[in-house]
């Protein structure tokens, strides 16, 4: 559970909810309920309290059993289902490159159901860059709106605000990497 994580981290380093809560811009009993499984935060809170606490999002996902080596078999990456942690419908991530702490790059296929999307828009340090696989996605860049199809591709700063959805009348993928691992 991604709460139980937030909890042993903020813990770890003898921080208290409210000096937290306050970093992230969520109030006291929220991130209370929400590292107690009483609340489901949305992906940009929950990324603004892992960066508050100085860790990764991938750090909250177990990928325990995943693979390991310089080699990944088509069917053996690890996927993370972002429902849970949103409102808004169908994401799903394949990680191509499975978590660790000291990698210097993620990379994970965005796999959205019609209608899927990422919940809202976040910045972050970094750089991002990506190609999409298939079906049409709406990529967001601050106030700029690109609609994009298989083999269009996109390159960003990662400090501008982005988002995405899948606008097209099936499944779309996106073959996504960022620098550095920010889930």
């Amino acid at each position: 559970m991604p709460g139980n994580k937030l909890r042993a981290a903020r813990r770890r380093q003898g921080r208290t909810l409210k000096a937290v809560a306050a970093a992230a811009g969520v109030s006291e009993g929220h991130l209370s309920k929400i590292e107690t499984g009483k609340a489901v935060p949305s992906l940009p809170v929950l990324h603004r309290i892992a960066g508050c606490l100085g860790l990764n999002l991938g750090h909250l996902f177990d990928d325990a059993g995943g693979p390991s080596g310089a080699v990944t078999r088509a069917g053996a990456r690890p996927v993370i289902s972002l429902d849970p942690l949103r409102s808004g419908p169908g994401v799903t991530l394949e990680r191509v490159i499975p978590h660790a702490p000291d990698n210097a790059l993620q990379c994970n296929i965005h796999i959205m159901e019609r209608g899927g999307a990422s919940d809202g828009q976040i910045s972050h340090l970094g750089e991002e860059v990506g190609i999409i696989l298939e079906g049409q996605v709406e990529l967001r860049l601050d106030d700029e709106v690109h609609v994009l199809g298989p083999g269009d591709s996109f390159h960003f700063r990662s400090d501008r605000r982005h988002g995405y959805r899948n606008v097209g009348e099936g499944r779309a993928r996106i073959f996504w990497v960022n620098t550095p691992p920010t889930f």
